[in-house]
């Protein structure tokens, strides 16, 4: 986790991918696997869908296996209504997935199948956590910094924190408020929806916000040494 320090350590997210064996041809056999596997894997197909290459209309791996290899398209919204960090734990998201798959299947008993091939394959996930040697001890070094560090480590300050530290909290912007006394930079971070961009998009957003106040704060200066 990236402490509250003079300086930001940047932190980078690895996956090894790992496969459970379980696979699923329907919603009736995704519901009972949902309901069987690790936490692990509820984790790697709802939290890690970001870390991924996805289509942005869905926000995990359940919402877009049913909107495009079964064709649920209602379903499939439902599922990606769903946001992974309003739970406290994954028992609770589990129990959410199974509970919106179980209400559509009374209304739908009998969905279709997924073509051969196509079906919903489980995953787990090992995570490894490194520091990357880059650290900011101000805004411009932060700047800098978030320009070129690895989309993994984007995943894991934005999008992994949120769940580490609760309340749509990402690591750079409670660094930000916390240490740099930016509060209103840190509520515009905070403020950049994780569900509707990619992680190059968010890192675009980031760079643009934290260019707006740079140049505020080096007008200040100037303003300053003008007045002198």
């Amino acid at each position: 986790m990236a402490e509250i320090t003079n300086s930001f350590e940047f932190r980078q997210c690895v996956s090894i991918l790992k496969s459970t064996g379980k696979k699923a041809r329907n919603l009736h056999e995704l519901r009972d696997a949902i309901s069987a596997v690790s936490d692990e894997s509820i984790f790697h197909h709802t939290y890690q869908y970001f870390l991924k290459g996805h289509i942005l209309e869905y926000t995990n791996d359940f919402a877009h296996w049913a909107g495009e290899s079964l064709e649920e398209r209602a379903l499939s919204e439902q599922l990606s209504n769903i946001d992974p960090y309003d739970f406290k734990n994954i028992s609770d998201l589990r129990n959410k997935l199974i509970e919106v798959i179980d209400n559509y299947l009374g209304q739908f008993p009998e969905p279709r199948e997924a073509m051969r091939g196509d079906e919903f394959c489980f995953n787990e996930t090992v995570t490894l956590i490194f520091p990357v040697g880059t650290r900011a001890k101000n805004l411009a070094e932060f700047l800098t910094a978030i320009k070129y560090i690895d989309a993994g480590s984007i995943y894991y300050h934005f999008y992994e924190a949120r769940m580490r530290l609760g309340g749509g909290i990402d690591d750079f912007s409670r660094w930000i408020e916390d240490y740099l006394q930016k509060k209103e930079l840190a509520e515009k971070i905070r403020a950049i929806d994780p569900f509707m961009h990619t992680i190059e998009e968010i890192r675009t957003h980031i760079v643009e916000t934290v260019e707006e106040e740079v140049k505020k704060d080096m007008e200040v200066v100037s303003r300053c040494l003008t007045s002198i």
